[in-house]
């Protein structure tokens, strides 16, 4: 099983971004995203059912972000518009084997992807 993100990079507030995450080895329950800014604990983003009936995002990112999956391939997806700041972080793909984007955010994954660093200039 392996998780790869890619994608990061510098951007002025209210520019977007898209990470890119691809998922390998096998199919999984539920993936999502998480954050870690410096200086702070890893925090939840986003997550969705891996069939992608169900998502979950924190709060301060709802409305701007969007986390979906390409069926073709695996690749997973982090579509950040209207960035603010406060976004700067090191971002991490997650997998879980089961459970519900809800139980992601409680629980985080099972699998990581290596960080990709999103930094957004003011």
């Amino acid at each position: 099983v392996q998780l790869q993100a890619s994608g990061g990079g510098l951007v002025q507030a209210g520019g977007s971004l898209r990470l890119s995450c691809i998922a390998s080895g096998r199919t999984f329950g539920v993936y999502g995203w998480f954050r870690q800014a410096p200086g702070k604990e890893r925090e939840f983003v986003a997550a969705r059912s891996w069939r992608g009936e169900r998502s979950f995002y924190e709060d301060s990112v709802k409305g701007r972000f969007t986390t979906f999956r390409d069926n073709r391939d695996n690749t997973i997806y982090l579509q950040m518009n209207s960035l603010k700041p406060e976004d700067t972080a090191v971002y991490y793909c997650a997998a879980k084997l089961d459970g519900s984007p809800q139980t992601m955010a409680r629980m985080k994954g099972d699998f990581w992807g290596q960080g990709t660093l999103v930094t957004v200039s003011s």
